[in-house]
């Protein structure tokens, strides 16, 4: 899996990555069961610190998105990919908002909104 960190942004290392590891999930390229690497040796493999991997994994794991079993690794969840529940879509509403808010302030029509959606999918499922 390729990780790819920008220092210069304004989100948060530990978001970025953990927003990759989802991309991943979402791509397909990371599978239920699939290990990821400990928090020292990512650390060690992205140069960051390992708090940062840390908090990372914790949020994936909150989001259930991956599964930390101690003495034995940390793994995609089981249900990393799944049907959304009515407090998935709540919170993806919640999140999406201010975006959508944005763009609207950036004089985007609704199409041009749902097209921006539209090629995001496409390149998440586009196999590689």
């Amino acid at each position: 899996m390729f990780i790819e960190i920008e220092p210069e942004s304004t989100v948060p290392i530990y978001l970025q990555l953990a927003q990759q590891i989802i991309e991943g999930v979402a791509k397909g390229s990371l599978k239920p069961g699939d290990s990821l690497p400990s928090v020292r040796s990512f650390a060690a493999d992205l140069g960051m610190n390992m708090h940062t991997v840390n908090k990372a994994y914790h949020y994936l794991e909150e989001k259930e998105f991956i599964q930390i079993v101690p003495k034995k690794g940390v793994f995609i969840h089981e249900k990393g990919v799944r049907k959304a529940s009515a407090s998935d879509r709540q919170r993806l509403s919640k999140e999406l908002r201010p975006i959508i808010a944005e763009a609207l302030c950036l004089q985007l029509s609704q199409e041009d909104i749902e097209l921006l959606v539209k090629e995001i999918i496409l390149d998440l499922k586009e196999v590689k």
